[in-house]
């Protein structure tokens, strides 16, 4: 087999690990200037699947201080104890198992100047790769009425090897600053 062979689904794997896709939605007919305070939803955290190798306390405990420290950043203070504040947050982690078809050409005709040809019929390699994807959303319910007034989500690639619990926690701070750093619309 060709190092060519491997190398391109690396390559597309590896550079999509580099990024967080950020998507959101919020209903633009809330004043957003009127949320100050804020408090957890329950359950504070959804998992889908819901796979016992996914739900962790620990997960639950990064992805919550890491939202309370991006919430803090953004003029967002903790209701008082016991109280609902302004907006109630959820988040949620969903990982999916997707698959892409890569295809590879090897050999073909080459060209000259003057419209020389030579060589052989090249030859067509299609194979699928299967891989997963993390999401993590995190919503913002209204504290009054219950609706839903902001979406933020931020969707990545995940590896093969898994992390350290550092980069865990690197890996969550970072795709939760970055999913709030939407927050709030302009």
């Amino acid at each position: 087999m060709s190092l060519r062979l491997f190398l391109v689904p690396a390559l597309l794997l590896l550079s999509a690990c580099e990024s967080v896709q950020l998507d959101r939605d919020y209903d633009s007919s809330r004043d957003f200037a009127n949320y100050r305070t804020w408090s957890w939803k329950q359950p504070t955290l959804l998992y889908t699947p819901d796979d016992p190798r996914l739900k962790s306390d620990i997960t639950e405990q990064r992805i919550r201080q890491a939202t309370d420290d991006q919430l803090l950043q953004r003029g967002l203070r903790p209701a008082a104890a016991g109280a609902h504040g302004d907006v109630q947050v959820q988040a949620a982690l969903i990982v999916e198992q997707q698959q892409d078809q890569v295809s590879t050409t090897y050999g073909g005709y080459w060209g000259g100047y003057w419209g020389n040809y030579w060589g052989g019929p090249g030859i067509t390699e299609t194979r699928n790769v299967t891989y997963k994807v993390a999401t993590m959303q995190i919503d913002l319910y209204d504290g009054k009425d219950g609706k839903l007034v902001w979406r933020g989500t931020g969707e990545q690639i995940m590896r093969n090897s898994p992390p350290t619990p550092a980069e865990r926690e690197a890996a969550i701070r970072e795709t939760v600053g970055k999913v709030l750093s939407q927050y709030p619309p302009h």
